[in-house]
């Protein structure tokens, strides 16, 4: 999914505006994500002391779900759409709807820094990539790993390997940093997304000369990473 800037000024300018207007945090960091890196955001609710403020009580993932009945915020929402939103759901945690724009390979944070350091010393292309509160390392991936996996790891010769390596695809949500994931403490980045992880035309229609510079956040294709993956989380279990 695609959004437009005329610059990095759209940073400052989310930036700025929550400071002049008063914005919550939360409010300056769903702009950004859903104006700078084209992701919609969907309210989700938070656990305190295990019980989920969603309110059932037999609820099976206190605080790492999407609220009941919250609209999703989506891509390309300004901040002044965001704060009128975000005034609807206060308290709620940022999810991000996993299968549209990225998919998610999940493994342990010990597996996931290890191979974020060897990828970034392979100078292999990088999207961004989170650390759980309990222990879990998320990379961004293009949509569709989800579906490729069980054939990516075959053709790869790890199908019968013991991995703690999973997919996250359509139907899933992440919590997005800096928001608390289950009363276990905040989600953080270890890459976080930049504008240098996104690629660039002024591909209007097949116009030339508007002026438009049309940035999109892309993804790594999950081959790419799930090699030295694999391999790390395999050495992990031995």
């Amino acid at each position: 999914m695609g959004f437009t800037i005329g610059s990095s000024r759209g940073i400052r300018d989310i930036r700025s505006g929550s400071r002049r207007r008063g914005r919550t945090a939360e409010c300056t960091v769903v702009a950004e994500y859903t104006g700078l890196w084209g992701w919609t955001v969907v309210p989700g609710a938070r656990a305190t002391d295990g019980v989920c403020s969603c309110g059932a009580s037999d609820c099976i993932a206190p605080g790492a779900h999407p609220l009941p009945h919250a609209a999703e915020i989506p891509a390309g929402a300004t901040l002044d759409e965001v704060s009128r939103a975000w005034s609807k759901v206060p308290g709620a945690t940022l999810l991000l709807p996993v299968g549209r724009t990225f998919d998610i390979l999940d493994v342990a944070a010990s597996a996931g820094r290890r191979a974020l350091v060897r990828l970034e010393r392979m100078g292999l292309p990088l999207g961004p990539v989170s650390m759980t509160p309990d222990g879990r390392c998320q990379f961004f991936v293009a949509p569709g790993a989800a579906g490729d996996l069980p054939e990516l790891l075959y053709r790869m010769g790890w199908d019968d390997a013991d991995l703690d390596l999973h997919c996250l695809g359509p139907g899933d949500h992440i919590t997005a940093p800096p928001s608390d994931r289950g009363g276990l403490g905040k989600v953080s980045w270890l890459r976080p997304p930049t504008l240098d992880m996104a690629y660039q035309s002024d591909d209007t229609d097949g116009e030339e000369g508007t002026g438009a510079l049309s940035t999109s956040t892309a993804p790594p294709e999950a081959r790419l990473l799930l090699g030295t993956l694999a391999y790390i989380c395999h050495r992990s279990t031995i």
